[in-house]
């Protein structure tokens, strides 16, 4: 595989190897997080001195449906010893899903020193490198964040609404029995409760996982992406893109690559997706 610098991406500085990481595990301006869909591989094994950020529990509000709010980010931040000039460093199961989520809320609140570890968990074990069960504790922090930025890189669905009636670009990035309407979900991911199947209007579909090399999990260099979202669905690099799945989450990986990798300046993610679509009186649906 070629070096992230050789892959050709508008931003190479937000991907780190598996060996950045290795040569900065006792870096104290380096913290490195996990975030997994599978709750259980963290206290199985991680990268020694990682801490574990779990999209349910600490980032998602315990009653609303919404993110955690500007006080509980600083409280997460703060508990895990991240300063604001911490660099933080996510990685995680199944191409660094769950980690691309975990970065975008980051960058709601403004933490921009932000990376992604190219390979994520896979890649590490592939390589085997050292893992550990022991638990971190760091000294505490005040962090301090921004208010959390609703407009710049998240989209609700009365936007989404007026962006499919402007014929403008939506990728769909769940799989083709989800987008045609085949099936409400799939069996490897959680039943979120979805009355209809089917996909909006005019949205085009690319799985989200095309994006990453399916042997180790690393990105695909900047021609294949390009050749993927550019020549097969026609996207171009000043479109204005709104990217959904089922709940927010594989969509955060295709806005990471479409946003940071190909350079897109206006890529947002609509984390309402498809639970909150599908199951929404009056709005249109395709089959």
């Amino acid at each position: 595989m070629s070096s992230i610098a050789e892959r050709g991406y508008a931003n190479p500085d937000v991907l780190v190897d598996t060996e950045w990481v290795a040569q900065h595990l006792d870096d104290p301006n380096v913290r490195i997080v996990e975030s997994n869909e599978d709750q259980l591989l963290y206290p199985s094994g991680h990268i020694p001195g990682a801490v574990q950020i779990d999209w349910a529990a600490d980032l998602n509000d315990p009653v609303r449906r919404d993110y955690l709010d500007k006080a509980k980010f600083e409280e997460l931040m703060s508990r895990n010893g991240i300063s604001n000039d911490t660099t933080v460093v996510f990685y995680g199961d199944k191409n660094n899903w769950w980690a691309t989520y975990a970065f975008w809320v980051f960058q709601l609140f403004g933490h921009k020193n932000a990376k992604v570890m190219d390979g994520g968990r896979l890649k590490w074990e592939q390589e085997g490198r050292e893992m550990t069960r022991d638990v971190p504790n760091y000294p505490r922090t005040e962090y301090r964040a921004q208010e959390r930025d609703d407009q710049t890189i998240r989209a609700f669905k009365d936007e989404v609404l007026a962006h499919q009636s402007a014929g403008k670009p939506l990728v769909d990035v769940r799989s083709p029995q989800e987008y045609s309407g085949e099936r409400t979900h799939m069996p490897e991911y959680p039943q979120e409760g979805v009355l209809r199947g089917g996909h909006i209007p005019g949205a085009k579909n690319v799985p989200w996982a095309r994006a990453a090399n399916p042997d180790d999990g690393t990105f695909k260099t900047a021609d294949d992406l390009k050749s993927i979202y550019e020549q097969e669905i026609g996207l171009k690099q000043d479109d204005d893109v709104i990217a959904y799945c089922r709940i927010g989450e594989r969509s955060s990986h295709t806005w990471f690559v479409l946003h940071y990798l190909l350079g897109y300046p206006k890529v947002k993610n609509y984390d309402g997706s498809w639970t909150e679509w599908g199951n929404s009186v009056g709005v249109p649906i395709e089959k």
